[in-house]
């Protein structure tokens, strides 16, 4: 496989990162320890190369009746300035991809697909794309993307922005995005700043070109000193995301499971007026009830031992295999272990007690509600 590298390899060499291949790609899974920096985003902040994700335009007239097509959510709906959390399906309802998409004008749109699908989402929407009056452009390799996430994320990056913006940042709502200042090698830049993340944290998601990332990161990292702001890499952002409950691609979501055993449901529109890929399939999989009366479907687990689950354990319940688990490791916020996992829906309900096969002995869980962890707004 072929390695590919971000504009900010050569700044996580120099800060020791120990390196570990995501989707093709050579990322940081962590730099000192993945301990120190998982806590440092819960109580400070920690800072993020994600420029492994794809960025995909998508602009034009028919754009938003055109996302309404491809994707399962109604993208039609969504405010200029906004963004919503989407899936892209195959014609059967299994999830290609989870992404966000951000509405950047009446008929312009920036799609962000996982970095292992990224290739894959750009070439379907091109596709799909036929009959429509749109234009679908992957810039997926010229950009980058770096994320400041944690309770001090706010302060770290209103520090680049000049003092008249400062509102703007400040006024930004979760799930927003909005063109602003920032200050890169001396100058400030317009560029495009959102508050989403995948930490359970507040933070800023910021989209530049390729060459001004190295100058951004070591802005950010200098100006965060005093803030608490540590370079963090996969191995923390794997278990932040985990006690925030949320999905990865890969684990929890794929071409072979569908939007609503894995609590999806919502994100699916069946009542938007066009057609979409998918919707004949998704409307029959909810018509059946799979995923809420039979099937399985995704849950909680909390350890009530030390033992933490891994991906791919089995749940039993009374010695008989009955789900299993796609995510697990012990939460470093809370104490004791977490896990998510496909459970039959007979067992799914908050409250019950399975155990999980950790390598030969069984250790128990109780399904609980999702997310295990929820920031104090």
């Amino acid at each position: 496989m072929t390695e590919n590298h971000t504009a900010l390899y050569g700044e996580h060499e120099k800060a020791g990162a120990s390196f570990t291949d995501f989707g093709g790609w050579q990322m940081p899974l962590k730099y000192s320890s993945e301990l120190a920096e998982h806590h440092a985003v819960r109580n400070a902040a920690g800072l993020f190369d994600l420029s492994h994700m794809g960025e995909v335009w998508v602009s034009g007239p028919d754009a938003a009746a055109f996302l309404d097509y491809a994707l399962a959510g109604k993208l039609s709906a969504v405010a200029v300035g906004k963004a919503k959390y989407s899936l892209i399906c195959n014609a059967d309802g299994g999830i290609v991809d989870d992404l966000i998409s951000y509405r950047r004008g009446d008929d312009k749109y920036l799609v962000v697909p996982n970095a292992g699908n990224a290739a894959t989402v750009a070439a379907l929407l091109a596709e799909r794309a036929a009959g429509f009056d749109v234009q679908v452009q992957d810039v997926s390799s010229e950009t980058s993307l770096i994320a400041v996430q944690g309770p001090n994320a706010e302060a770290i990056v209103l520090t680049l922005v000049p003092e008249a913006q400062h509102m703007l940042v400040k006024e930004l709502k979760y799930y927003a995005a909005t063109e602003v200042g920032i200050t890169v090698n001396g100058t400030v830049q317009d560029l495009l700043l959102a508050r989403t993340g995948y930490t359970g944290e507040d933070g800023f998601e910021i989209y530049l070109p390729n060459a001004d990332a190295p100058a951004l990161w070591q802005a950010l990292l200098e100006n965060g000193q005093g803030q608490g702001l540590v370079p963090a890499g996969l191995a923390a952002r794997d278990s932040l995301r985990l006690e925030a409950g949320m999905p990865l691609y890969g684990n929890e979501l794929s071409q072979t499971g569908h939007p609503y055993a894995a609590g999806l449901g919502p994100v699916v529109s069946l009542a938007k007026e066009s057609d979409f890929i998918g919707k004949a399939a998704l409307a029959a999989i909810k018509e059946s009830g799979d995923g809420t009366t039979s099937g399985r479907k995704l849950v909680g687990l909390k350890g009530v031992g030390r033992r933490a689950a891994r991906g791919h354990y089995q749940v039993l319940k009374d010695g008989a295999a009955v789900g299993e688990v796609t995510s697990g490791q012990p939460s470093p916020t809370l104490g004791y272990p977490v896990a998510l996992a496909y459970v039959d829906v007979e067992h799914a309900s908050l409250g019950t007690m399975v155990d999980v096969d950790l390598r030969g002995k069984a250790e128990p869980f109780e399904v609980v509600a999702l997310p295990f962890y929820k920031r104090q707004k």
